[in-house]
């Protein structure tokens, strides 16, 4: 960094480039703070891999400046990563209270509750943490208690909105602290860093109480049970869940892990509020009239194991559908979950339920501003500079060209991607050299060693198959024992094409003939190549050849 007490490093290492895995560094030469360490979750061609997280080795080799990592809400593209970063780290977890129950399950899933202090924090307050201070600023999301950051850095003050909508009819007083965030920034701000998701959306989002007037006339007209799914981590829309059961005089049941620990904390920590009549237990569904359940459930994005896809395929042990259910929906379609949540769809439509959904009724209401939200908080930070964070690239130029249209300079209106630090004072940017911020691939118990070779492999074995070749040679005599035997997985149909696997001994047997045994590794090389020809020219088919040549 340049020696200079008035400049702050900036580093994203996730976050800007993707939606998910939001992870950013800001540095001075004495001390770090780390905004949030989420996970994102894998696309179709990572195959078998569990969850993606940030390259965490920049924070590693400067652990000892990290003052703290500050958690701005406890969704898993801000938290998730956390498991991977605490055993790496001394510093202290800062956020609210909820996230921190949130955090606490999670650390203990990996036993790891014990390793670092967390520690939480209340909308207002001020918090001290060597070249940085922060304030805490109430953020309407689509989880209750999340925050948005006003940061004091010996650059200037930095405004990061964390993920946010202004709610214009908020339930619950969940509102984003528009006015403790123009009062921040009445002084003057350096850098403002914004929540880019939804840029692509004109007006305003819908507001919770739209939603709510929605669920309400579905509670109404429903004569069957009502099966609701969304989110987890959605405590609101639970609540609104409970309520609307409790006037219309209905018992509500959950089913799937991740729903039962979330209202199990939000209760504890009394953000969930409900009485026991309130609640049954799936064991007890049978004692109670259809018109008299709702049943919460896991599955809003299709997920192959969820409460929801196993009712839809009538393998869930507990529920099963019954003519006249109405089926609630209450999220959005994840991009590259659609084709599972329809096939979801069509087989509950198939087992006599009707099912509502974004498309056909408002039941739910995005968690991030649309554009003339993110116009209205351009307008009262005003900031000197302007960095559009969580979002693909065409999120965060078109952020970026919005925030020159609400008066930031064209050359002061950033598009920057994860791995790109620059160095900011109040009066300039200065780029510096971009480092390796490359994701990294978690598969079961592996961290980063699933990389392009296995998966190119992994998708070679899924698309062409494999063929496995075994020779057992005689090491003094060079004779063949045993072979050469074919076998072959998702490549062909033995029976019908044993043809073609007789063909491809033959070229295994002019291989060996052709090639001393005392040089296995060469005989395999050119048994994979041989054959590799032979499967291209007569199927069009490329299989994963692996030959095993045992020298005894």
């Amino acid at each position: 960094m340049a020696d200079s007490s008035s400049e702050i490093k900036i580093t994203p290492l996730g976050g800007l480039g993707e939606i998910g895995m939001n992870c950013t560094v800001l540095e001075t030469e004495n001390s770090m703070v780390l905004i949030d360490c989420g996970l994102m979750f894998p696309d179709d061609f990572h195959l078998g891999v569990d969850v993606v997280i940030p390259r965490l080795d920049y924070i590693f080799e400067r652990k000892e400046k990290l003052q703290a990592v500050i958690l701005t809400h406890g969704h898993e593209d801000h938290i998730g990563a956390l498991p991977w970063l605490v055993p790496g780290i001394s510093a202290p977890i800062y956020s609210s209270e909820f996230t921190l129950g949130l955090v606490q399950n999670k650390l203990t899933e990996y036993n790891l509750a014990d390793k670092v202090f967390l520690r939480p924090v209340a909308p207002g307050q001020k918090l001290k943490l060597k070249d940085f201070s922060f304030t805490f600023f109430s953020a309407c999301h689509s989880i209750i208690e999340g925050f948005g950051l006003g940061i004091d850095t010996p650059a200037g003050r930095i405004v990061h909105t964390g993920d946010f909508k202004i709610d214009r009819n908020p339930l619950g007083g969940h509102a984003t602290d528009m006015e403790g965030i123009s009062e921040f920034s009445s002084s003057g701000v350096t850098l403002l860093m914004s929540d880019s998701t939804n840029v692509e959306r004109e007006g305003y989002a819908l507001t919770e109480m739209e939603i709510k007037d929605s669920l309400e006339t579905i509670f109404e007209q429903a004569r069957g049970r009502i099966l609701v799914t969304l989110f987890s981590s959605h405590i609101q829309r639970m609540q609104e869940i409970f309520d609307l059961a409790s006037s219309t005089g209905r018992k509500v049941a959950v089913s799937g892990r991740s729903l039962l620990r979330n209202t199990e904390v939000a209760r504890r920590l009394g953000f969930l509020e409900y009485s026991d009549d309130n609640f049954v237990s799936l064991e007890n569904l049978h004692n109670y009239k259809d018109s008299e359940v709702v049943l919460l459930l896991t599955g809003s994005q299709g997920e192959p194991l969820s409460a929801l896809t196993r009712v839809g395929l009538g393998e869930h042990r507990q529920i099963k559908i019954h003519p006249g259910d109405s089926v609630i929906m209450s999220s959005r379609f994840i991009p590259g979950n659609t084709k599972a949540i329809t096939k979801v769809i069509n087989n509950l439509h198939r087992l006599g339920a009707e099912v509502f959904y974004e498309k056909v009724r408002a039941i739910h209401a995005s968690g991030h501003a649309h554009r003339e939200e993110l116009k209205l908080m351009l307008n009262t930070v005003r900031p000197k500079f302007f960095l559009p964070v969580h979002g693909e690239y065409r999120h965060l130029l078109k952020h970026s060209r919005l925030a020159v249209d609400c008066g930031v300079a064209p050359e002061r209106s950033l598009v920057v991607e994860d791995g790109q630090p620059f160095v900011l004072s109040a009066s300039r940017i200065r780029f510096e050299e971009e480092i390796n911020t490359e994701s990294v691939l978690v598969d079961g118990k592996g961290v980063g060693d699933v990389g392009q070779l296995v998966l190119k492999e992994r998708q070679n074995l899924g698309e062409e198959g494999l063929v496995i070749v075994s020779l057992v040679i005689d090491k003094k005599t060079g004779d063949l024992l045993y072979g050469p035997e074919l076998s072959s997985r998702g490549f062909i149909f033995e029976q019908q094409f044993s043809h073609v696997l007789d063909e491809a001994k033959s070229i295994v047997l002019d291989v060996f003939s052709n090639i001393s045994a005392k040089e296995p590794a060469k005989m395999e090389d050119r048994i994979r190549s041989a054959l590799r020809r032979y499967f291209r020219k007569i199927l069009e088919r490329d299989p994963m050849v692996f030959p095993l040549v045992v020298v005894v």
